[in-house]
């Protein structure tokens, strides 16, 4: 399970990541920079603040241009995995290189809008495919039920690979959708809203990890 500190209170943003500890795989730190998505969250000198401070391993997902000349430098600076937007990318073979040279595990994500085969000759150098299940840019949308086929499609590919390569879901992950998400392959989850609105964060991942090891089809 990945928290997402997107819906978290800014105002108290380590103590939020304390509550959630006890309970996640990895903290999920949004970053956007209302360019390649119309939302602004973290600057690249937030983002490391945040990743040194954090007594959670961190996964970095880039919403921005030019992650081809910056998604190392989050590598660099200790995040556990760096995933980049295959649509912001020229040069995505080389950007999975710099990351993994980096000490990061190396993920792409793609739009609800990108169809997944164009994924297809990257997966063998890949760490984690990030499927997003919103369009990005903005915490508390509603999961979208037609990513299922991709979600799908991309599990089916990985099987293909002797690798083990996470498939992730980000967007409108909760208790009405993770068993689906985890029925269809998925098997790392971001969830956001569903969490930090919880009157206990860390029971709610609980919750959430139950449903999807219950319902896993990995």
């Amino acid at each position: 399970m990945c928290p997402s500190i997107l819906n978290a209170d800014r105002n108290n943003l380590f103590s939020e990541i304390d509550r959630v500890v006890s309970s996640s795989d990895l903290l999920h730190l949004d970053v956007m920079d209302n360019i390649f998505v119309p939302n602004f969250t973290f600057s690249f000198e937030e983002s490391v603040a945040i990743i040194e401070a954090s007594a959670l391993a961190v996964d970095a997902h880039l919403m921005i241009i030019n992650p081809d000349e910056k998604a190392a430098d989050y590598a660099r600076a200790g995040a556990s995995s760096v995933t980049f937007h295959f649509e912001a990318s020229s040069d995505p073979h080389k950007t999975i290189e710099k990351i993994r040279s980096a000490g990061a595990r190396a993920a792409i994500a793609v739009k609800p809008s990108t169809p997944f085969y164009l994924l297809q000759e990257l997966l063998p150098d890949l760490d984690m495919v990030l499927i997003m299940t919103v369009e990005p840019g903005f915490g508390g949308q509603s999961f979208m039920t037609e990513m299922i086929p991709k979600v799908e499609s991309a599990r089916l590919a990985l099987k293909e690979i002797d690798r083990d390569i996470w498939l992730q879901v980000d967007g409108g992950i909760s208790v009405e959708t993770i068993a689906t998400a985890a029925a269809a392959g998925a098997d790392a989850f971001v969830a956001g809203s569903a969490v930090y609105k919880a009157p206990s964060p860390a029971q709610m991942l609980e919750t959430l990890r139950k449903l999807a090891t219950e319902n896993s089809a990995v």
